[in-house]
């Protein structure tokens, strides 16, 4: 029995529960992905049901997949690299469909006085990118619609806009 790939019409290989789980344990080894993502390469690979929950229980018990461990390096990635705020990533972290619990610990990855300082920096690279508007309710309306774009709390927004506007 041949499946046959949508896309480009060749033959799509049929993999052994074994193969499987070596493809997707390479897969989880090059960087640390979700219950979600490993899923969706299962299904890739035609693999479904019991088989593909199967390599995952594997994959688990071999520490291939850990979600606490994913939510973590998620959340401390995206702030670092991105500056994302935390209602973005908690929003990326949802669509990866990670448990409550572990969104709560992947929370705890980004330390306040960092969160407050790249809120700060970002705020004032902003208001400095905007100041060919003259009017500063215009101004504060932009740059706090850019940070809300960012993922930040609205309330850090205007108390960060506000410090922004005194130090000026």
């Amino acid at each position: 029995m041949k499946h046959f790939d949508d896309k480009k019409g060749r033959p799509k290989p049929v993999y052994t529960q074994q193969q499987a789980k070596v493809r997707v344990s390479r897969y989880c080894a090059y960087q640390e992905r979700s219950h979600h993502e490993v899923r969706q390469k299962l299904a890739e690979l035609g693999m479904y049901g019991d088989e593909a929950e199967a390599v995952i229980a594997d994959l688990i018990s071999e520490n291939f997949i850990n979600e606490e461990r994913f939510a973590r390096a998620y959340a401390g990635g995206k702030f670092r690299t991105k500056q994302w705020g935390r209602h973005k990533i908690q929003q990326g972290l949802k669509q990866h469909r990670v448990s409550a619990y572990c969104l709560k610990a992947a929370m705890k990855e980004i330390d306040p006085e960092e969160y407050w300082a790249t809120l700060q920096l970002l705020a004032r690279r902003r208001w400095d990118h905007e100041k060919k508007e003259h009017q500063d309710w215009k101004r504060k309306q932009k740059v706090a619609r850019y940070l809300l774009g960012r993922g930040y709390e609205q309330d850090l927004i205007w108390e960060a806009i506000d410090e922004v506007m005194e130090n000026n």
